[in-house]
């Protein structure tokens, strides 16, 4: 994965998918209920970068437990078939780093396959810490 503006980017000769971050949020919650953090974590970014969830495209996420997603879903009003549209990190087990960057370009992947627009990206760690990301490919 490839981080830089959009100069550096095309000077570097990238040939692949292209996005622009929008915004970032991080969040902490209650000890032990490391399922809800995306949540917080989803809205400070959304509201950061001017948006609501209607504005979403996609929804990709990196959580170890399938109840992160389905709590996000109906925190944020979702449906959960929309989410994860190529799987979840779940498949891939559970390397931080790796499995986020690989998230995140399936995220962008997705909205390239629609033509664009504006996608999040949330995860959990450490029992109690969510963050999210959002990004727009046009």
């Amino acid at each position: 994965m490839v981080v830089g503006t959009r100069a550096s980017i095309e000077q570097a000769g990238y040939d692949g998918p292209v996005a622009r971050i929008r915004a970032t949020g991080f969040a902490r919650v209650e000890r032990g209920a490391m399922p809800k953090a995306p949540v917080p974590a989803a809205r400070t970014a959304l509201a950061d970068a001017g948006i609501g969830v209607n504005d979403v495209a996609v929804v990709k996420t990196h959580n170890p437990f399938a109840v992160n997603d389905i709590w996000l879903a109906l925190e944020l009003g979702v449906d959960a078939h929309d989410v994860n549209p190529f799987g979840c990190s779940l498949v891939y087990g559970h390397p931080q780093a790796a499995t986020g960057a690989r998230g995140v370009v399936e995220l962008m992947h997705a909205l390239v396959r629609r033509g664009g627009g504006i996608g999040l990206f949330t995860g959990c760690a450490a029992g109690d810490t969510g963050a999210a990301l959002v990004l727009e490919v046009t």
